[in-house]
């Protein structure tokens, strides 16, 4: 050092480093990884009532109209498809897919990249029972609410064969990609808790 110099205080050469720019992304990525973690365990919860109401209909609702009459199976359903209309299956069905998605984001922006990608793979998979029932059972549901009140229907057999097997066969679909989504969110929830990145 020249004798005309005087030495500078390192605290003030580094500000970036030191108290700067880099405790702030610090701070940020510590708030996102403590926000993903409620956020997945309501995502897991979420989808894990999903997966359990699409394997009910799978194991013991289908199977056991598929033993009654044409005319309990048509009547049965269509009460079954109006109940469900509700506040509360509609908060599960629509959060599990937000609560998933965003828990992934911020999973990412925290840099827990492995807890993200298997929140990211639960996202793809519900995205896709979403559009399996938008496309398949939501439009079945609808064609049986169109076929009217039980008392002025004359074909149940008709109405019945153009629902049950292709409902059937989608909610199965439904179940195995929630269950998947549920054991990817599993596995997010275990590598967050690890802490690793």
């Amino acid at each position: 050092m020249r004798s005309d110099q005087t030495a500078v205080p390192l605290s003030y050469t580094t500000p970036s480093t030191i108290g700067g720019a880099g405790m702030g992304s610090s701070v940020r990525a510590v708030g996102q990884s403590k926000a993903a973690g409620p956020l997945l365990v309501g995502a897991t919860t979420a989808m894990g009532l999903m997966a359990g109401l699409f394997f009910a209909f799978d194991v013991s609702v289908m199977p056991g109209l598929a033993a009654g009459d044409d005319r309990t199976y048509v009547t049965a359903m269509q009460h079954i498809n109006s109940s469900i209309e509700n506040g509360l299956f509609g908060l599960v069905f629509v959060g599990a897919f937000a609560a998933t998605g965003i828990a992934a984001w911020l999973l990412h922006k925290s840099g827990r990249r492995q807890a993200a990608l298997w929140a990211a793979g639960a996202t793809a998979l519900y995205l896709v029972a979403l559009i399996v029932t938008m496309g398949v059972n939501i439009p079945l549901n609808n064609e049986l609410a169109a076929a009217g009140d039980p008392s002025q229907i004359h074909d149940f057999a008709a109405v019945r064969a153009k629902f049950a097997d292709t409902w059937v066969s989608a909610n199965m679909l439904r179940t195995a990609l929630c269950t998947g989504g549920l054991l990817a969110l599993t596995r997010a929830l275990v590598l967050h808790g690890r802490g690793g990145r």
